[in-house]
């Protein structure tokens, strides 16, 4: 497997800050840890944001919602070829370190202010659905439930619509049925308001 170094030097030193050890721990798990992370992270950004598209930015991430998602692509319940192929034969300790090393990043920043009419739109919208009510108010997330805010537009539009097909399988089905209820247009709107907050 191919690992920028660049990335793997962030992980390293990342992992070493999570861990309370030196950014080359003595911890044999942390090594290939960091091994199996640099290519994920050249995908979902060293910085906490993603630049490549469909990818989600992992920043500011709930460390708890990271480890869910985490065990299911280990336990193939979600299959994304890359992801299923990184988590496959981490253990449960894996994971929480893992989840808890992608949340230390940054969280990503908006991509600007958005288009006013499309933004009152989407507040509409997101009253009407009550997306503040598990996510927070201000879509930070929280415990299991993902933050929202200033993630990429193109993959909340896509996780929306993944939800409302049930293509996407939530760990509850909380999010698959209230997708339900929100329009196509509405996903478009609440995708772009979502990015840019």
């Amino acid at each position: 497997m191919i690992r920028p170094p660049v990335a793997g030097a962030l992980l390293l030193a990342l992992l070493g800050f999570v861990l309370g050890a030196s950014p080359a721990p003595a911890d044999p798990i942390a090594g290939p840890l960091a091994e199996r992370l640099a290519p994920c992270l050249g995908c979902h950004g060293t910085d906490g944001r993603s630049q490549t598209e469909g990818v989600p930015s992992l920043g500011g991430q709930p460390a708890d919602y990271l480890l869910t998602q985490l065990y299911q692509f280990r336990e193939k319940q979600r299959i994304a070829p890359p992801m299923n192929e990184m988590a496959a034969g981490l253990s449960d300790d894996d994971l929480r370190t893992v989840s808890d090393a992608l949340a230390a990043l940054p969280p990503p920043q908006a991509v600007g202010p958005g288009d006013p009419a499309r933004m009152e739109r989407a507040r509409q919208a997101a009253a009407k659905h009550q997306c503040g009510s598990c996510h927070n108010a201000d879509y930070s997330g929280r415990e299991q439930i993902p933050r929202l805010r200033a993630q990429r537009e193109e993959y909340l539009a896509a996780a929306l619509r993944g939800y409302k097909s049930n293509a996407r399988p939530g760990y509850d089905p909380s999010m698959n049925a209230v997708a339900q209820e929100v329009g196509d247009d509405e996903i478009v709107d609440l995708a772009h308001f979502l990015a840019h907050q």
